[in-house]
């Protein structure tokens, strides 16, 4: 850790505090007590109070590890819990969603109108043969109809598999094909950096290898010529045209599925995360009330994609269903300028910003100048979602975006657990630049080491969570074997969440990567997220990733892959960066070899896909590994020496 992250503590602002629904650090310990003492009274309350329940739940928790049935006996259904039980109340005619689209249209959807929509969409879906069980794939741009065919499926029973619409035809068809799909629902294109994206063509090619598939619905967004096959594909605006805004929810069982969302694994195959209807949907809208702080004013913006998991939980149906206003952007964050984020806060008057920390650090290589052309007044917090967001990122984003004033959430979770498991409360949790601070009320981690015992204060270990919580994953969709042996067979009775994490003194959580980040150099357990805050500590790096490849003396050496923001690359900075490392970490963390590249390899969500740089730190010369989620094969190919 950078020495700022160790020494600097951030209390929240007292105004913030008073006015927050957790106020104060030992308001969060009784309620983390009290999910300690009694966890299924503490999660059967909320579930009561949070979601509508056609039938109430006769058994909070059934547990036989490593599956969990949550409310047992109950039945609710989701789209109901974000659209129609805000209708009998003033949220009728508030704004659900704000979108705005890359070139800059907009449109504002009441609860009604949303839940209008969302209705007349839900009975073309049942038109087509949809029904309660079925899969129902999803490839479109970020426009309100993406949101909307989500809560149409929920509506009816089906289960959505929604993919991110930067992926290829073979990854569409892969999906397809492992869900048994039996409807895609795309767009004819959509906007990315002034272009369009054609979603269309790419679902035509897929659908030639996708033999499940009976049904393509197809909305008209850029007006550009597709093919359209009879009997097969079906224009969105001609299935929704005649169909009727009443379409009552489906009471759903608790355990009902609610979506499988695919994620890359380090085998060439991606696996399915699925998650089911009540537990997921109480997670997701609690976690968002306490991490948020959500007040009915609030103008709230998610910066992710609905093809994520983050979109899924903190745009749809977490914030829906706590009757928040949620902002949908389309397109990139710099086009056609690199202000484009900060013109959208000033123009929509955003209150609660959660970005990647990716973004954070292209703002800033981007330069201040763009920031400081706009009115940022109306943020009141801030927060980090994908990764661990280094010391030096975290700062700049505090004084820069917040003005000194707004709390930032850095908050840890992943695909499988649905919703947020760690994260600073803004109204109780002072907060250390770099990490997510405490576990949520409910979630029970421990640090263990290989030999499955708890680590000490401030040593690094595995990170597991010892107790079922709602938001859990239900399974690996098709494939019982691989959950049961990737999540559950390395600790017994725990989750292993495969991240290498620390618990300091002050019982603060530092994520420092997944566990194959960890390097073991002589003997010596490095963290590559610690290298790359080293290295993006100094003033000419933008980003960094550290990887180890195989070395003879030292079991592993540490490669680093560096882009910069100034100065010039070569073997005099590469010197001047293994001083910066041994300085800000140790003689042991020095980078055996730096390759400085003009850009990184990364998933279409931003994220650095390190475990290709292993493969081509090592020298090897295929990549055998999943690269379905790469956002740009050229600079795979550039690094690899394939391209000039």
């Amino acid at each position: 850790m950078a020495e700022s992250a160790e020494t600097s503590l951030f209390p929240p602002p007292e105004e913030f505090s008073q006015q927050a629904r957790v106020k104060s650090l030992a308001e969060y310990e009784q309620l983390y007590a009290e999910a300690e003492r009694d966890p299924e009274g503490f999660w059967g309350r909320l579930a009561r109070q949070q979601l509508h329940w056609f039938e109430p739940f006769q058994e909070v928790l059934r547990w036989n590890e490593p599956y969990a049935e949550w409310f047992v006996g109950g039945k609710t259904n989701v789209s109901y819990n974000c659209v129609d039980q805000h209708l009998a109340t003033w949220r009728r005619n508030k704004a659900a969603i704000i979108w705005e689209g890359e070139p800059g249209d907009t449109r504002t959807l009441t609860y009604q109108q949303l839940h209008d929509q969302v209705c007349r969409f839900a009975n073309g879906l049942k038109s087509l043969g949809v029904d309660s069980g079925d899969v129902v794939s999803i490839y479109m741009p970020m426009v309100p109809e993406l949101a909307i065919a989500m809560l149409a499926c929920a509506r009816i029973g089906a289960v959505h598999s929604v993919i991110f619409g930067g992926f290829s035809s073979e990854a569409i068809a892969d999906r397809n094909q492992d869900a048994s799909a039996k409807v895609v629902i795309t767009a004819d294109a959509g906007w990315r950096r002034g272009q369009q994206l054609p979603l269309k063509a790419s679902v035509d090619d897929a659908l030639e290898k996708s033999p499940t598939v009976k049904h393509c619905v197809v909305l008209r967004r850029c007006g550009n010529e597709v093919t359209m096959r009879e009997g097969r594909d079906h224009w969105w605006h001609d299935l929704v045209e005649q169909a009727s805004e009443d379409c009552p929810a489906r009471p759903q069982d608790s355990e009902d599925p609610l979506f499988i969302l695919y994620t890359s694994g380090s085998t060439g195959k991606p696996k399915g995360i699925q998650h089911t209807t009540a537990g997921y949907n109480l997670f997701a809208t609690q976690t968002f009330q306490w991490v948020f702080d959500h007040r009915d004013e609030d103008v709230y913006w998610c910066t992710a994609d609905c093809g994520w998991i983050t979109g899924h939980s903190y745009i749809v149906y977490g914030p829906l269903t706590a009757g928040a206003t949620t902002l949908m952007y389309e397109g990139a964050p710099n086009w056609p300028d690199e202000g484009r984020f900060w013109d959208i806060v000033d123009k929509h008057k955003v209150n609660i910003f959660y970005t990647a920390p990716t973004a954070i650090r292209a703002f800033i290589k981007w330069g201040d100048e763009h920031v400081e052309k706009r009115d940022l007044s109306s943020l009141r917090m801030l927060g980090s979602v994908g990764e661990p967001i280094n010391p030096a990122a975290w700062l700049w984003y505090h004084d820069k975006i917040g003005k000194g004033g707004c709390p930032i959430v850095d908050t840890w979770w992943q695909t499988e657990t649905g919703g947020i498991m760690m994260s600073p409360l803004p109204g109780a949790t002072a907060t250390k630049p770099g990490s997510c601070t405490r576990p949520l009320p409910g979630v029970m981690p421990r640090i263990v080491d290989e030999e499955h015992n708890q680590v000490a204060a401030g040593e690094q270990g595995m990170l597991v969570i010892t107790q079922p919580w709602p938001g859990m994953l239900r399974g690996i969709w098709g494939d019982p074997e691989r959950y049961q042996k990737q999540y559950w067979s390395t600790v017994p009775n725990c989750y292993l969440a495969g991240d290498n994490a620390m618990c300091d003194e002050d019982g603060y959580y530092w994520i420092f990567g997944r566990l194959d980040d960890v390097l073991n150099v002589s003997g010596h357990r490095l963290s590559t997220t610690e290298i790359e805050s080293a290295l993006v500590s100094h003033p000419t790096v933008a980003e960094a990733a550290a990887v180890g490849r195989p070395d003879d003396l030292k079991g592993e050496a540490v490669a680093v892959f560096v882009t910069l923001s100034s100065g010039d690359p070569g073997e005099e900075l590469a010197g001047v960066l293994r001083k910066h490392v041994r300085a800000q970490i140790g003689a042991h963390a020095t980078p055996d070899e730096i390759r400085f590249s003009a850009a990184l390899p990364k998933t279409r969500s931003g994220k650095i896909m390190r475990r290709l740089l292993r493969d081509i730190a090592a020298g090897k010369e295929e990549i055998a590994q999943d690269t379905s989620t790469l956002e740009d094969y050229s600079v795979l190919a550039k690094l690899r020496g394939d391209e000039e």
